[in-house]
């Protein structure tokens, strides 16, 4: 069963204005969870109920947590979603709005991570946030609609985390004829893993996430997106936080969208003209989205955030 939806690809005027590209918006934020955690969790909670997963397991408070419940409730199986104590009470909510059970368990995610694996020895599939194949396969989607749109970019920006939506881009442009196009991977300092990764040349991790684009706080990327430093051309980019939250309060301006500082962070990469991106005519950026955010937060940050 398809999870996701197809979303709109438009051509913004005000992202990037300074640019002399074109710059299109593939708009993940309006998947039916709120972000493009539809189409890689989705794929896999699909795929793995049709070999015969009776429940699903999640170890994430934020979009990919929300992704695994709102597919097990479309799947019509339970779906259990391990958080850790700092998990925010609206990201609760919504989790358990598409009706799944919610344990809060560990001062931080790999606690939470192990006990979701304990708790699927017990029969239930789990279903990780970023580091799994399948969910790859399922990002790789997005680029299928571009290319089937007609859209062939000179550049992809987008935003890194545990790097599960650079793992799915890289297998989209491969399988589209377009392995040749670069990506921009923006992170924001304090959850910078791939950038340190990138730097020494190793695939290490940082001690802990101090951004405030918490969805983007996996302290270590996926093992395959590490090695795809070295098989495609991907070009590291870390913006501060206020970057991130001016990226957001851009966005709410120009496209009457919220979106949290996770996708922020790739916006503002664009609204900053990136050395990077000077040379390009045509520029795609995945508008990752953000299930959990609220006007009223992005207000808190846009004050206190320096």
């Amino acid at each position: 069963m398809k999870l996701h939806i197809e979303t709109p690809l438009i051509e913004s005027l005000s992202v990037g204005k300074g640019l002399a590209a074109n710059v299109w918006l593939k708009i993940e934020a309006v998947q039916p969870c709120g972000s493009f955690k539809a189409r890689g969790v989705g794929y896999a909670c699909s795929k793995y109920v049709d070999n015969g997963a009776k429940s699903l397991v999640s170890s994430s408070g934020g979009n990919a947590g929300l992704a695994v419940a709102y597919s097990g409730r479309r799947l019509g199986v339970p779906v259990t979603v391990i958080v850790p104590k700092t998990t925010k009470k609206r990201a609760i909510d919504l989790i358990e709005l598409e009706g799944a059970q919610v344990i809060v368990s560990g001062e931080v995610w790999t606690d939470a991570h192990e006990h979701a694996m304990e708790l699927s020895k017990n029969g239930g599939v789990y279903i990780h946030p970023f580091d799994d194949p399948s969910l790859w396969t399922g990002h790789a989607s997005v680029i299928d609609e571009i290319a089937n749109a007609g859209m062939v970019p000179d550049a992809v920006v987008l935003s890194v985390g545990g790097g599960g939506l650079l793992c799915g881009v890289v297998e989209g442009l491969k399988r589209n004829n377009l392995k040749n196009v670069p990506i921009l991977a923006v992170e924001t300092r304090g959850a910078d893993s791939l950038s340190v990764a990138f730097l020494a040349d190793k695939h290490i991790g940082i001690k802990s996430i101090t951004s405030i684009a918490t969805s983007l706080g996996a302290t270590k990327v996926a093992e395959h997106a590490f090695n795809l430093l070295r098989e495609h051309r991907i070009i590291s980019h870390v913006v501060t936080d206020r970057d991130a939250v001016n990226g957001c309060w851009s966005f709410l301006e120009d496209h009457r969208m919220i979106v949290e500082p996770a996708c922020g962070a790739s916006l503002s990469a664009v609204y900053n003209e990136c050395d990077a991106l000077q040379d390009k005519k045509n520029i795609l950026v995945i508008v990752c989205g953000g299930g959990g955010m609220t006007m009223s937060q992005l207000e808190e940050w846009n004050r206190y955030v320096t």
